[in-house]
């Protein structure tokens, strides 16, 4: 038996609830994984209340986790009892053990401990398809990165700033204005005591931005699109404040002939091939120190309403991993 978190209902963080599971024998493509360590990140929050729709009811949150391998399928290559694993992008995280297809697992470097894999798959692949896919990040750029003292947010700045872009972050209090400080920003501006769009114009001197990475969502729009010089980017890929509501595709022909998208982390690696060149990426920046990962936060798989009331109530700083 294993304990995993069950929602049969959603809504607010009480539908977590923690149920003891058999866990069956892996299918022939599938591999057994103990969790060391699972990723809390907003979208679980998505899927809790219902915004994201999941594939049945009841489920399991989670879209993250490292742990090791116990159990292979008869199909499976490659992979062996004993080996450090880590993956995004399958929902069912939040279990001491669970079953996935081997093909959404990549091998941990020796150099990762499972708690920073864990923290930083679905946030580090996050950023290395914004910075690198998205719009690619080259010296010389202005970037804007709202929420810059989060998860993702301290991993933009982080990598943006190694590029050789100047960095610009938005965070919502003095505290975190101060980690985005560490973590590289150039800039830093508290968008709930200034006018970001009006700062933006101060620090660049009516410059602008090339780019604006924005995760935040409703609270924040339209007045992004206020920081971006002509032909410039804004890049939705979150809805922390709610969802961009539908507006007049002029707008961007109005505010300078402006690009505007919203990837998700989930098209990228659903190629093999490119979810693997993420991870590789992604493993290697870690590796040599271009990319440190904060872990600011620590709650028991049986704590994680709590988690998910800190996560909400903008309590945490970068990154938060839940302990099995």
């Amino acid at each position: 038996m294993a304990k995993v978190v069950r929602v049969a209902a959603h809504g607010g963080p009480d539908v977590l609830t923690l149920e003891d599971v058999a866990v069956p024998a892996p299918g022939a493509n599938e591999v057994t994984i103990e969790h060391k360590a699972i990723g809390l990140n907003y979208i679980d929050t998505y899927f809790r209340t219902g915004l994201y729709p999941a594939p049945s009811m009841p489920f399991t949150p989670g879209n993250e986790g490292a742990g090791i391998v116990r159990a292979i399928g008869s199909a499976v290559t490659g992979l062996k009892p004993g080996d450090r694993v880590a993956y995004v992008g399958t929902l069912g995280a939040y279990a001491e053990i669970r079953n996935i297809p081997a093909s959404a697992l990549v091998k941990i470097p020796a150099k990762v401990s499972f708690e920073t894999a864990a923290a930083m798959m679905l946030k580090g692949l996050t950023a290395e398809y914004l910075l690198f896919r998205t719009f690619k990040v080259k010296k010389g750029h202005t970037v804007l990165i709202h929420a810059a003292a989060g998860g993702t947010g301290t991993l933009l700045v982080q990598w943006a700033k190694s590029l050789g872009a100047t960095v610009i972050g938005t965070v919502g209090s003095p505290d975190k204005a101060k980690l985005a400080k560490k973590y590289g920003a150039h800039h830093v501006i508290n968008y709930n005591s200034e006018d970001f769009a009006a700062r933006v114009k101060e620090i660049t001197k009516g410059g602008l931005c090339d780019v604006v990475y924005d995760g935040v969502g409703k609270a924040t729009f339209p007045a992004s699109l206020d920081c971006l010089k002509p032909f410039g980017t804004f890049v939705s890929f979150g809805n922390a404040s709610g969802s961009v509501e539908a507006f007049d595709i002029g707008l961007l022909a109005k505010k300078g002939s402006l690009y505007a998208t919203r990837p998700t982390l989930f098209t990228h690696i659903g190629n093999p091939q490119t979810y693997a060149a993420m991870a590789r990426r992604l493993f290697g920046a870690v590796a040599k120190g271009t990319l440190t990962v904060p872990i600011d936060q620590r709650f028991p798989l049986a704590k994680v309403a709590d988690a998910h009331r800190a996560l909400e109530g903008r309590k945490t700083t970068g990154s938060t991993v839940l302990i099995p």
